[in-house]
């Protein structure tokens, strides 16, 4: 077996066995905790950039489907797991992992102590790596690693966002939604779909003009990567939606984007929230949610605190109180840090489609 290496960008080394493509990739390292969902998880535009640590000892035991998938690639910069295992048991599944793997140019790193490595993670915060199964020497994995960004400042949802606007659903619906495209999950416009609504994705960039073309009824913003505070022009745009006093949601990425053109600050997280296990308590209906999430970036309690005149919050993390969902007191305009669609997922908060489909009915009437 061909072997691999691992460097954190605090000096930590491992040394374990190469999967996937042989090559080197570089990116921000973090770890999803989840058991199951491993290639909806690769797959998530939210991870565009980043390395991946699976927590879940054995993964490619089932294989992939292409009906899993929740985008057009794997997004995924590199993987680095305990077991990675080709020997699938899935009857359905079109491939193994190796080759789906080869066949979309990850590098991947296996045999490693990954409790370790998430433990250092956890006890140091988020940090930049690299994996290489063609460079041994440790001197020449630090320089490469000495070129790469970090994470804070960096805007990547244009560059995981859709080129041209599509549409998806019956175009004789009643409802009709305009999504704000900035690394959406397939399965959040299927939900959307599913109530009966008409959709239509735009480019992350899209102008007020170009939303409103479409003629919707409400308004969405997607989940997706980056620093959301270097998104001046989604920031600008989302302040000409609340104007138009039409419903608006936003899940992930969109909430902290909402926050922000409200004037609520968001910030860099020591090393976020990724798995589909999170405990959230909805402080409107006083019930507890079990949560899907991935976020290295959250919003800020203390601007929150500042805002109460026009923001009230929703939603908690109770495993540290950060903030998990606002409601807008001046706007139709609601959002969560988690993923009601679930892929992967409990599917406990899937109500906040509902709600929105029904914000939108109510606003039309």
């Amino acid at each position: 077996m061909k072997k691999a290496y691992l460097l954190l960008e605090d000096g930590t080394f491992y040394e374990g066995t190469a999967a996937g493509k042989t090559g080197t990739a570089t990116g921000e390292i973090c770890f999803n905790t989840g058991m199951t969902g491993y290639q909806e998880v690769f797959t998530d535009p939210s991870y565009f950039g980043q390395i991946l640590v699976a927590t879940n000892a054995h993964i490619g035991n089932y294989g992939t489907k292409d009906l899993d998938t929740q985008s057009e690639r794997v997004q995924i910069a590199g993987f680095i797991c305990k077991n990675f295992n080709d020997n699938y048991s899935r009857p359905l599944a079109d491939q193994g992992i190796q080759e789906y793997f080869e066949n979309e140019n990850l590098v991947a790193i296996g045999d490693v102590d990954t409790r370790a490595i998430v433990k250092r993670i956890r006890d140091k915060g988020a940090m930049n790596c690299i994996i290489s199964s063609e460079i041994s020497d440790i001197t020449e994995l630090k320089e490469a690693l000495s070129k790469v960004p970090n994470m804070e400042g960096l805007e990547l949802a244009s560059k995981v966002s859709t080129d041209e606007a599509y549409t998806v659903g019956d175009e004789n619906s009643e409802v009709r939604i305009s999504v704000l495209d900035f690394g959406t999950k397939r399965n959040i416009v299927q939900c959307f779909v599913d109530r009966g609504a008409y959709v239509k994705v735009f480019p992350a960039k899209s102008s007020l003009e170009d939303l409103k073309s479409f003629d919707p009824d409400g308004y969405f913003l997607s989940n997706g990567p980056g620093d959301p505070a270097s998104m001046d022009y989604a920031i600008s745009t989302i302040r000409e939606i609340l104007a138009l006093k039409k419903p608006l949601f936003g899940i992930c990425l969109g909430h902290q984007l909402l926050c922000l053109a409200l004037g609520i600050d968001t910030y860099k997280m020591h090393h976020g929230h990724r798995g589909i296990n999170h405990p959230v308590k909805n402080l409107e209906t006083s019930k507890c949610e079990i949560t899907s999430q991935n976020h290295g970036f959250g919003v800020s309690p203390e601007s929150i605190k500042a805002h109460e005149d026009i923001v009230e919050i929703t939603h908690v993390n109770l495993n540290d109180n950060t903030i998990e969902g606002i409601r807008s007191k001046q706007y139709p305009a609601f959002s969560v840090q988690y993923h009601p669609e679930a892929c992967p997922g409990p599917h406990d908060s899937r109500y906040l489609f509902d709600q929105f489909i029904t914000e939108i009915k109510e606003n039309k009437a």
